[in-house]
C-alpha cells in the first residue's frame, strides 16, 4: 500500500470521527455560561467604544463570575468536552483580553500615539500566548500554581482601577504613563514563567475552625462596604504576588546554603556546607 493511500484513509477515518463526535451535540448549560460570559465582555468593547467606561469595568467582573461557573457547572454535571474547553478558551480572549485592552486605550492608552495601541496590542497577543501555553500544560504541571499570570487576574487588575478611578470622584479620561507602563508589565506578567497560587486547593466545603469562618465572614463585609477600593487591592496584591514569591525563593537558595572553614588537626582548612530549608 501507498503512502499516498495510506495518508487518505487516514484523513477520511479523521473526519469520520470528527463526524461522529458533533453528531452526538453539545452540552447547553456550561457552554450557556460561557456564551454569557462572552455576551458580558462583548458589552465591555461597546461600553468603552461608546465612552461608558464604568460599564465597561463592571461587565468583566462579572464575565468573570459567569466564566468560573461554567467550568463548575461542567464538572458538578459531568458535562466537560473538548468542544467547551476550545469554546471557553476563546471567550477568555475576547473578555479578558480584547475587553480590557479597549477599556485601557480608550480610556489612557490612545493620547500616547503608536505607544498607545501598541501597549493594547501586546496585552491581547501576551494573553493569547498565555491562554494558549495553559492549554497545552494542563496535566504537565503542578495545577496548585499557575505558570505566569492568569489573564483573567490581568484583565481584573485594570476594570479595578477604572472603577477606582471614578470612585476616587475623577472624572473623563486618564492618560497617565503608569498605565501604559502598567499593560505592558501585565503583559510580559502573563508571559513570564513567574508561578502564581492558582486556589484550586481549597476546599470551600470541608470543615474549617471556627475563627477561619469569622475572618471570612468580616472580609466579606469590608468587600461590600468599599468593593472598589477592595477589588483593586486584591487584584494588585495578586499580581505583585507572584514577582515577590519568586524573589523570596531566590534570596531563600541564595542565602539558603552556607559555607563554613573549619581548621583540622594536619592544619588544614576544612569547607563544611550547611544546606537551609528551600521551598
Amino acid at each position: 500500500m501507498s503512502k499516498e493511500l495510506k495518508r487518505e484513509r487516514l484523513i477520511r477515518r479523521e473526519k469520520f470521527f470528527r463526524k461522529d463526535q458533533m453528531k452526538k451535540g453539545i452540552y447547553i448549560l456550561p457552554n450557556l455560561f460561557t456564551t454569557a460570559s462572552l455576551f458580558a465582555g462583548i458589552y465591555a468593547i461597546i461600553s468603552s467604544i461608546q465612552g461608558n467606561y464604568i460599564h465597561a469595568a463592571i461587565a468583566i467582573p462579572i464575565s468573570l463570575i459567569l466564566d468560573g461557573l461554567d467550568g463548575r457547572v461542567a464538572r458538578m454535571t459531568h458535562t466537560t468536552s473538548k468542544f467547551g474547553v476550545e469554546y471557553d478558551s476563546l471567550a477568555d480572549l475576547v473578555a479578558f483580553g480584547v475587553a480590557p485592552a479597549i477599556l485601557a486605550y480608550n480610556w489612557s492608552l490612545a493620547a500616547f500615539g503608536k505607544w498607545g495601541w501598541l501597549a493594547a496590542a501586546m496585552f491581547v497577543i501576551c494573553g493569547a500566548l498565555r491562554l494558549a501555553r495553559f492549554n497545552v500544560q494542563v496535566g504537565v504541571i503542578d495545577s496548585r500554581y499557575f505558570n505566569g499570570l492568569a489573564i483573567p487576574a490581568a484583565a481584573i487588575v485594570v476594570s479595578s482601577t477604572v472603577l477606582l478611578y471614578f470612585y476616587l470622584g475623577e472624572v473623563g479620561t486618564f492618560p497617565h504613563v503608569s498605565i501604559l507602563v502598567g499593560m505592558m508589565t501585565l503583559a510580559l506578567l502573563m508571559v513570564s514563567s513567574i508561578k502564581f497560587y492558582s486556589f484550586k486547593d481549597l476546599h470551600f466545603l470541608s470543615r474549617e475552625p471556627f475563627m477561619t469562618v469569622v475572618f471570612a465572614v468580616i472580609l466579606m463585609i469590608v468587600v461590600l462596604a468599599e468593593p472598589q477600593i477592595m477589588i483593586f487591592t486584591f487584584a494588585v496584591s495578586y499580581a505583585i504576588s507572584g514577582p515577590i514569591w519568586g524573589i523570596l525563593k531566590l534570596v531563600r537558595r541564595l542565602f539558603g546554603t552556607e559555607k563554613k572553614q573549619q581548621p583540622t588537626s594536619g592544619g588544614e582548612i576544612k569547607t563544611e556546607t550547611k544546606t537551609g530549608a528551600t521551598s
